[in-house]
């Protein structure tokens, strides 16, 4: 299943690519909600052969608010939002399909209070990315403060910044030159660096702790396991 979604995000990426192209800042919600039913399909697939049961379906959904109100409350502060750690902690417990789940769904339901637009897409994927990156990292090594501020950076910087960059790339450079696409994301790289350091800051604080609680949770009531 895991091995579902690299196929499914590239093949995503694919379709919003050319639907930027050939029809730009049109129908975006028709494309966000695509997104999230493909976000959505290994979720569905897995019913046969897992039990998903309420509870579990309401962990995720109280995680997709709980990221959509940690970016809300920074409103005023651009680049400045917890959004990505409460995803990537959703991520190193619950697993990388549940991570890009929260990903992607708590981009779309936050973008309400941004302003929803052709970036929105965009912005699903490159979040879900970093929930599933923290789902496969922390499967192969223990969490910690370190490892948390580390791949928190990383994955904002590296995998967050190029993929949401890729909208302005498609949108300020129509002739798609080299020196064009360069410019566009060396001038994206200050905003990543400071979503990136921040990131890394509220995971160093506070990301153990609230492991350890969503944790404590899943283990109480036995809702789900790690995948």
């Amino acid at each position: 299943m895991k091995k579902l979604y690299p196929v499914l995000i590239a093949l995503t990426l694919v379709f919003i690519v050319l639907w930027q192209i050939f029809f730009a800042n049109t129908n975006y919600y028709l494309v966000s909600v695509l997104v999230l039913i493909v976000s959505m399909l290994p979720f569905f697939v897995s019913f046969e052969r897992e039990e998903h049961c309420a509870k579990e379906i309401t962990l995720i959904s109280s995680l997709i608010a709980l990221a959509v109100v940690s970016r809300a409350v920074f409103y005023l502060i651009p680049q400045v939002k917890p959004i990505a750690a409460v995803v990537g902690v959703s991520g190193a417990v619950l697993g990388a399909k549940r991570g890009y789940i929260v990903g992607a769904f708590s981009m779309f339901v936050s973008n309400f209070i941004f302003g929803q637009g052709a970036w929105t897409p965009f912005q699903m994927v490159a979040m879900g990315v970093v929930g599933l990156i923290f789902g496969i990292v922390f499967e192969k090594i223990k969490v910690n403060k370190i490892s948390l501020a580390v791949v928190g950076f990383f994955s904002v910087l590296i995998f967050y910044g190029l993929i949401v960059d890729l909208s302005s790339v498609l949108y300020f450079n129509s002739d798609m030159s080299l020196k064009g696409i360069i410019a566009v994301y060396a001038a994206g790289v200050p905003f990543n660096l400071v979503f990136g350091g921040t990131t890394a800051v509220f995971l160093f604080l506070f990301g153990e702790t609230f492991i350890k609680k969503i944790e404590r949770i899943n283990i109480k009531y036995g809702i789900c396991q790690k995948v």
